[in-house]
């Protein structure tokens, strides 16, 4: 959508102008900044739809930058590194990161993940039939112990609110939405990442075992979320036992 808003936070001066032709030559506005500090600053104004944020930054990093936005919004924030290591990534996710880049992929590239991301973002809560079409479901999914109001895109567990990261909620909602399917790592990330994104399938890895640390009592023996090995994941409804 052209009305759509980016904030990109970069310190190489190339980087941001680079990034900011492909997004304005694809229709959205861009708003740049070149530390974390100046970041939270711009923020404050404005209320972009998405963020593009670089790890290794004067002041705040990126990862510092994250946790103070999430703390606020859950507007959908990818990572730009030059790092590749897992353990950045990983790090990345866990403060409430929705994907990880490397400054070494295409601008192209970069973008059509922002449009996936944008995409799923503007759908999201919502779920599939077998066709993949939005249909018709309860705003409030009621699990024992778990509660999941699609509406206002907040859990309860044990009637106190868990905190979610954005994919996070996404990937939940869709799986209790269609409680014993068995999902595919491959189907999750194209569902929740969207279809043409190009990514690491470990992101989808990563973000289940975040949400099992925060709504499973014991996120080593599951209660609702199963691994079924070799094949994907699916949600337990305890209530049909």
């Amino acid at each position: 959508m052209a009305s759509e808003v980016i904030l990109l936070v970069d310190d190489d001066p190339d980087m941001r102008e680079i990034l900011r032709v492909y997004l304005q030559k694809n229709g959205y506005k861009v708003i740049l900044a070149k530390d974390g500090i100046e970041a939270i600053e711009v923020l404050e104004l404005h209320h972009p739809d998405l963020i593009i944020l670089d790890v290794v930054m004067p002041k705040l990093d990126g990862f510092e930058v994250c946790q103070h936005i999430r703390k606020k919004s859950e507007v959908p924030i990818l990572f730009l590194s030059s790092k590749e290591e897992d353990m950045d990534k990983i790090l990345g996710l866990g403060v409430g990161g929705d994907d990880f880049i490397s400054k070494t992929t295409s601008p192209a590239v970069i973008v059509a993940k922002i449009k996936a991301h944008l995409r799923r973002n503007r759908i999201f809560p919502t779920t599939q039939n077998r066709d993949h079409k939005p249909v018709k479901k309860p705003s409030v999914l009621v699990y024992p112990g778990l509660e999941i109001n699609l509406d206002s895109t907040t859990v309860k567990l044990n009637g106190t609110i868990v905190k979610l990261a954005a994919k996070e909620f996404q990937i939940l909602s869709l799986l209790a939405q269609n409680p014993e399917r068995v999902y595919s790592v491959e189907k999750l990330f194209e569902l929740i990442w969207g279809e043409d994104s190009l990514g690491d399938y470990r992101t989808v890895m990563v973000h289940i075992s975040n949400l099992r640390k925060k709504i499973e009592a014991n996120p080593d023996e599951p209660m609702y979320i199963q691994t079924i090995r070799g094949i994907g994941y699916k949600f337990i409804d305890k209530s049909k036992e």
